[in-house]
């Protein structure tokens, strides 16, 4: 795999892991469009890399991302409401892109995680925080709607509470976003949220990579398809897997107390 050249962002592959810092700690990592295009190519570039097992996310400077760019905005403004569109647009196919990715996508949150940060959060299978993080969406406060990560924000705390903080723009901590679900750890900043991140990391190591790429795929897939369908397509799944390479080599494991393969 060969990763694109970026301005805007940190990479750093170590053991199976692709770190993605978001790198502009002058504006509290805002979402340029530049930025946006290049998490799209990285994205791609590794979607289909069997030696990345997991994408951590996060933002240099103490913070993970404080929203969209006001700046990219003021420049639109000049081209009318198509360039809005498309801009916004944008953000919304790299919500997508991440959410489909078959790689397990960490996030650690810390600092300002607000609006489209906070759409980032919740795309992400684990998201670990740091304790005195702020979280918001403060689109509505600025004359403005949450468009692209709306319906990400309602998949990951329901309905009802994604109403109550978009339409006040309240900002919480850690703790409100642990109870709500939006994330999954809360710890204190330094070592604590690095021990989490090593932590999680290592139980990914011990899954095996296809069967965590099919898995991630059936749950998106829940709430989607009709259930007669879904089980019938996971059954057949099953099937395959049981038999396939992963499935023969976890049982072969498991009877010979060792580790599999792909955990060592």
């Amino acid at each position: 795999m060969e990763l694109p050249n970026c301005d805007t962002l940190l990479l750093e592959r170590i053991e199976g892991v692709l770190h993605i810092t978001l790198n502009r700690p002058d504006c509290r990592n805002a979402m340029s469009l530049a930025m946006v295009t290049e998490l799209r190519r990285v994205l791609l570039a590794v979607r289909d890399d069997h030696g990345v097992r997991a994408l951590v996310l996060r933002g240099a400077g103490g913070h993970f991302c404080a929203g969209g760019d006001i700046r990219d905005m003021a420049a639109a403004r000049a081209s009318g409401g198509e360039a809005y569109r498309e801009l916004n647009r944008a953000f919304g196919s790299l919500l997508e892109q991440a959410q489909a990715l078959p790689q397990v996508l960490l996030v650690v949150l810390e600092g300002a995680v607000l609006g489209g940060g906070l759409g980032l959060a919740c795309v992400s299978d684990v998201a670990i925080a740091a304790q005195d993080a702020q979280f918001g969406l403060p689109e509505t406060s600025l004359g403005v709607l949450p468009a692209q990560i709306a319906p990400f924000v309602v998949a990951r705390i329901g309905l009802t509470q994604a109403r109550r903080l978009a339409l006040t723009a309240a900002r919480f901590d850690a703790g409100e976003a642990l109870r709500l679900g939006l994330v999954h750890f809360s710890e204190a900043a330094g070592a604590a949220l690095q021990r989490r991140l090593d932590e999680t990391l290592a139980q990914i190591r011990r899954c095996a990579p296809g069967a965590t790429a099919r898995t991630k795929a059936l749950l998106l897939a829940s709430g989607q398809e009709p259930l007669g369908r879904l089980l019938d397509d996971a059954a057949e799944q099953f099937a395959e897997a049981v038999t396939g390479a992963e499935g023969v080599e976890g049982t072969l494991a498991f009877m010979q107390k060792r580790k599999p393969a792909w955990a060592q």
